[in-house]
């Protein structure tokens, strides 16, 4: 009979994982600390808005190369949950697709078109998602210029939506539909605008992950969920509500960390993937035997202690 789990991995990928400034794993030891976990008997799960070619490239990659073993269980998610594969058939291109989730194909012209008429200076379309619509903040632009372009690149997207037709959210407006729906929404991260569904998210992400590991072993009872944005916590309170013991890890807390039931893991002045290398490194050192706690190194559990 296959052992439970000592606990299961929800891992975020931009910032965590990647870094936001060069969008790679530039960190060795997260990769090492991953391939560990995993050859350690911990289940894996990245839950990102990346498409599966991202993950395939720039995560998957590295962690074949670094000797993810066989038998590991690690899988992905993608696109907040409209696209979902076991990492091996992630590889081969043999991924599931919610099609009934995805933008209609005429508001990725009109978004396309948006960006290069006035916006190509600061940003491009990525064209590996396949049910939504990613604007992505280009790497050789400094994020200042970005976040200056973000807002009112947002505004003429949304204006340009609602005059199609399409019942859209952003930033608390909403624009309904002609049955006075609002079915998608523009979704805003620190290197990205998405226009995607509004029933795609972290939590949906956390769904699919627990359907995967269901169909390949037993399910942890225990869980760590790891993140860089408020929407992230959305992984921790799904499992929470289903029961689980769980803790959630915010590699960015400056962007306000919140309130929840469950314990909170914040990483002081580390941020990003410096603070998911951290984090991920400890983690890697008490399963394979170490001694110590996950906290330590700037990371600091609010509310009190780990849970053990």
């Amino acid at each position: 009979m296959t052992p439970r789990p000592p606990f299961g991995l929800l891992l975020d990928v931009d910032g965590p994982v990647s870094s936001p400034v060069t969008r790679t794993i530039h960190r060795p030891e997260i990769v090492a600390s991953i391939v560990a976990l995993a050859a350690a008997g911990v289940p894996v799960v990245f839950n990102t808005g990346r498409s599966d070619a991202f993950v395939r490239e720039q995560v998957a990659g590295p962690l074949l190369a670094a000797g993810l073993p066989p038998h590991a269980r690690v899988h992905a998610v993608c696109e907040k949950g409209a696209v979902w594969a076991p990492l091996a058939a992630l590889v081969a291109g043999d991924v599931t697709v919610d099609h009934a989730l995805a933008v209609p194909a005429d508001v990725h012209a009109l978004v396309g078109g948006i960006v290069a008429a006035r916006w190509s200076g600061a940003m491009f379309v990525d064209t590996a998602k396949l049910t939504m619509v990613s604007v992505e903040q280009r790497v050789d632009v400094p994020a200042e210029e970005y976040a200056a372009a973000q807002v009112p690149f947002e505004q003429e997207v949304f204006d340009a939506c609602a005059a199609a037709g399409l019942g859209i959210g952003w930033r608390g407006r909403t624009r309904p539909d002609a049955a006075g729906e609002v079915p998608y929404r523009i979704d805003p991260t620190i290197i990205a605008s998405d226009v995607e569904s509004v029933r795609l998210g972290k939590d949906l992400g956390a769904e699919r992950a627990l359907e995967l590991l269901a169909a390949d072993g037993p399910l942890p009872l225990r869980w760590r969920t790891v993140g860089d944005s408020r929407t992230d916590y959305a992984m921790a309170d799904l499992l929470h509500g289903r029961g689980c013991e769980v803790a959630h890890v915010d590699v960015r807390p400056g962007d306000g960390a919140l309130e929840r039931p469950y314990p909170v893991l914040l990483a002081g002045a580390a941020v990003d993937d410096e603070a998911g290398a951290a984090y991920l490194g400890r983690l890697a050192a008490l399963v394979s035997g170490g001694t110590g706690d996950e906290e330590g190194g700037g990371l600091t559990w609010s509310g009190g202690r780990a849970p053990r």
